[in-house]
This record gives structure tokens, sequence and C-alpha cells, in this order.
């Protein structure tokens, strides 16, 4: 037989215990490059908070489009939406509309936000002169 203790773990000889004080990565203190100092608070990309109460138009990932009065945020991007109405379009381009009430969306499944009010359509800047 060997002197090696017959289970794993604990606080025996040898063997790297996982836990405890010590080495191991993060925790309280251990871990970050970052000593002593805060993290910077990260800003959202968008500020949604002006279209707060206002109608915005949500496109998302798998093709469906809503339009809805935007009442929450967080910081995800989580949209919390009312009076929500998805626009259905089928293959020959026909629009129609449905009721939804009130929906959260997914902030990951988010393509395109836009305010209803004050969008409008510009002639192509890029487009060649004829």
């Amino acid at each position: 037989m060997s002197d090696r203790p017959t289970h794993r773990g604990g606080r025996g000889v040898g063997g790297g215990s996982r836990g405890g004080r010590g080495g191991g990565r993060g925790g309280r203190d251990g871990g970050g490059g970052d000593k002593g100092g805060e993290k910077p608070k990260k800003e959202n990309i968008l500020d949604l908070s002006k279209y707060m109460d206002k109608e915005i138009t949500v496109k998302f990932n798998g093709g469906r489009e809503v339009t809805g009065t935007l009442k929450g945020y967080d910081a995800l991007m989580n949209l919390v939406l009312d009076e929500v109405k998805e626009t259905v379009r089928d293959e020959e381009g026909n629009e129609s509309t449905r009721p939804l009430g009130l929906v959260v969306a997914r902030g990951t499944l988010l393509v395109v936000i836009t305010p209803v009010d004050g969008s409008e359509e510009i002639a192509n800047p890029f487009a060649a002169p004829e």
C-alpha cells in the first residue's frame, strides 16, 4: 500500500485543493488586474431615455416587426413596450397588423430600433446622378 490518503479533497497533504484561502482565481480580492480602483460604468450605445413614452418601431432577429410605446428598458437593452402592434407581411408583400398588448422584448434579439415620429425618407446620397 502507499502512504497516500485514500480519498480526494479535504485539506490533506499534497494535492492541489481547490477553494479555501491561498491560490485560485477570482474571489473577493483575487483575480482582477485592476487593483484598488472602481470599474468605469458602462454606458449604453443608445440613449433610450429620450424615447420613453413615445412610439417606436422595433425589428427583431427573425424578421418580426412591432410598433409600440416604450415604457422601460435596462442595461441589456431589454425593452418594455405597451400597446404593441405586430406588422405581418406575407409572400406577396401584403401587410396586416395584429395587437399584442404589453410586450417585453429581449435585448439580444433586437436588430433595429427607430422612432415613429421624426423619421422621413430621403434621396440616396450615394446614388450616382443620372
